[in-house]
């Protein structure tokens, strides 16, 4: 048995449910008004998100190039590029959440009365609704690429 395979396996399962805790936080938080705390609490849990997500994709290449399976295994399986393209979207998808969360952060700290506009916080919704569903995804092409398909 190899042991860096194994730390490797479980450190990026920790924090690949880490991040699930966190995109369900950011959509618990959303669900209703957003006064200063929750604003300043998004944006500390969306920090924690990137920095989460690159330590996902450091230990991943880890385990990719460390790994048991060799590299072989994931450059030549379609279903590890699935998976990649799943959490590549989930990114994409983040995106403008982070930067509205931000944008509502600075004009609450300029005008504590500013409230969220509707028309932002349904369009953030509907990003972290889409988040929520497409990373339900990388589990599911996890658990395929474990069993040996696509390979």
């Amino acid at each position: 048995m190899d042991t860096t395979d194994l730390v490797l396996a479980i450190i990026h399962h920790l924090l690949v449910f880490s991040l699930a805790g966190i995109i369900g936080a950011e959509f618990v938080l959303i669900r209703g008004e957003l006064p200063a705390t929750t604003l300043r609490r998004l944006v500390g849990i969306d920090r924690h998100y990137g920095i989460i997500a690159m330590l996902i994709i450091i230990v991943g290449i880890g385990r990719v190039i460390y790994g048991l399976k060799g590299w072989e295994f994931y450059v030549y399986n379609w279903v590890f590029w699935a998976k990649m393209a799943a959490f590549a979207i989930v990114g994409l998808l983040s995106i403008i959440p982070t930067v509205r969360f931000l944008s509502w952060n600075r004009q609450v700290v300029a005008n504590p009365a500013f409230i969220v506009p509707a028309a932002e916080l349904a369009s953030v919704k509907t990003y972290v609704r889409a988040e929520a569903f497409v990373f339900l995804l990388i589990p599911v092409f996890a658990a395929a690429m474990a069993r040996g398909y696509g390979y």
